[in-house]
């Protein structure tokens, strides 16, 4: 694909990142000259240097034959603007970043089709909606809902009480077959592999696995950890992120958001109902004990600097907190803070990411996500008449040894994959893939 990113700083350059990866023609235009001399000498793609609402700009980026133009600055006015004329320049589809959660309501929305906008991107809005989605299932560090919530991802860290531990995958399904899940992948020491059924689990080991909502209980169990009630939340930070993050849950939970900008706090406090907000800054020790830290189930760390939320996570797990979240935006922090201690990871990149490298593959994608802390993608296909995956069942399919076929929903009924089930035209397919395995992946659903 032609592909035509518009973007000032991080996401624009890890989206190019991603996508000169999967071999596609990459055009990035960015006002800033000295990064963009970076990323060529990093990647093969083109740069342009210049502000991307100029008419001569995108067509020297050559919009007319581009297959999707991606704006994502930091200024949504600029990428709804960047979008609509790269539309009027003839590209077939058009992506906009958004800040405001006005611009996502359907009424704004459908505007914004009328002018010829293809999607919304607001990496904060998913930030909150996976924030919250970790709260409700706390003993996983990071989870995902396909097919309307019938097939869920669910990772699991293993601990030492874990009844899996020394066990083989093929061992764990056969005493456990009444348990319907698939382990999609193993992170075992900065290594992520597909797991044959001989590999043995380890102490540690972060496992990835699709199942069914009834199964999740058995799994956490069969991991060591356990699920923990939560009630009192303090949230560190009140941008966007956050501000969002707090408004959502005030009505349910007792939210504490702590925020060192006092002009922040008096937007924070006019906006919030029911939340207290704390002018305070929550590095301090003996300030976060004062605020109650060893009362909260739940600690989110969601400020605008990643060494400070990573800090503070490690201080609330000091207190006793059972849940840590913390938002890591430098993407080579995200390992590291996992394997700290951290229980679940935020980043805004690999969200952009997910989001858009779905419009990119020819197969039809239902929902992708780029998970937090190792190189893979989870995603969800609809199976097209015709296609490779229909011809045999899933066991004798030509399948990438970096892939795995995890789940499937027919009709609104959801089933585990086994190598005796036979895919049909129509059914929604989850498959988690290392880099390698995409491209054969895809040619496998076109």
């Amino acid at each position: 694909m032609n592909i035509v990113i518009a973007g000032d700083g991080e996401v624009g350059m890890h989206l190019a990142e991603a996508l000169v990866r999967s071999n596609h023609n990459i055009t990035i235009v960015d006002p800033h000259e000295e990064l963009l001399k970076m990323m060529e000498s990093h990647s093969d793609l083109m740069t342009i240097t210049g502000d991307s609402t100029s008419t001569s700009v995108l067509q020297r980026a050559n919009v007319k034959k581009a297959d999707l133009v991606i704006s994502v600055l930091h200024d949504e006015h600029i990428n709804l603007l960047t979008g609509i004329i790269a539309k009027k320049l003839g590209a077939k589809k058009v992506i906009a970043r958004v800040n405001t959660m006005e611009n996502l309501s359907p009424e704004v929305w459908r505007m914004y089709q009328d002018l010829g906008i293809d999607g919304l991107l607001s990496p904060e809005d998913i930030a909150a909606q996976e924030i919250i989605s970790l709260l409700k299932k706390n003993a996983s560090s990071e989870t995902y809902d396909f097919s309307g919530g019938k097939l869920q991802l669910f990772m699991v860290k293993l601990e030492p009480e874990a009844e899996i531990l020394g066990k083989t995958v093929d061992e764990v399904i056969d005493q456990y077959e009444h348990i319907e899940f698939r382990v999609a992948a193993i992170h075992r020491r900065q290594n992520t592999f597909i797991p044959q059924g001989d590999e043995v689990f380890q102490v540690a080991d972060m496992v990835y696995v699709v199942t069914k909502p009834h199964a999740i209980k058995d799994i956490i169990k069969l991991s060591g950890k356990k699920q923990i009630n939560v009630h009192n939340v303090m949230i560190v930070g009140g941008g966007r992120v956050g501000r969002i993050t707090a408004k959502r849950l005030e009505h349910d939970l007792n939210i504490k958001i702590l925020e060192i900008d006092k002009e922040r706090c008096m937007d924070l406090t006019n906006y919030l109902s029911e939340a207290l907000v704390v002018n305070a800054d929550a590095r301090n020790l003996d300030l976060l004990e004062d605020e109650g830290i060893k009362d909260m189930d739940a600690f989110i760390a969601v400020s605008d600097n990643t060494e400070t939320n990573i800090l503070t996570c490690l201080q609330a797990k000091s207190f006793g907190v059972k849940k840590t979240i913390a938002l890591v935006e430098n993407i080579d922090y995200i390992d590291i803070s996992q394997n700290i201690g951290i229980d679940s990871i935020i980043n805004k990149k690999l969200i952009a990411a997910s989001y858009m490298v779905k419009y990119t593959l020819g197969a039809k994608v239902s929902t992708l996500k780029s998970l937090s802390g190792i190189d893979a993608d989870i995603v969800e296909f609809q199976v097209r008449a015709g296609s490779a995956v229909t011809r045999k069942p899933v066991g004798q399919l030509p399948m990438p040894l970096d892939a795995v076929i995890c789940g499937i929903t027919r009709d609104g009924e959801s089933f585990i994959a086994t190598d005796d089930f036979q895919i049909e035209p129509d059914d929604l397919v989850v498959v988690l893939a290392l880099p390698d395995g995409i491209p054969a992946v895809e040619r496998l659903f076109h």
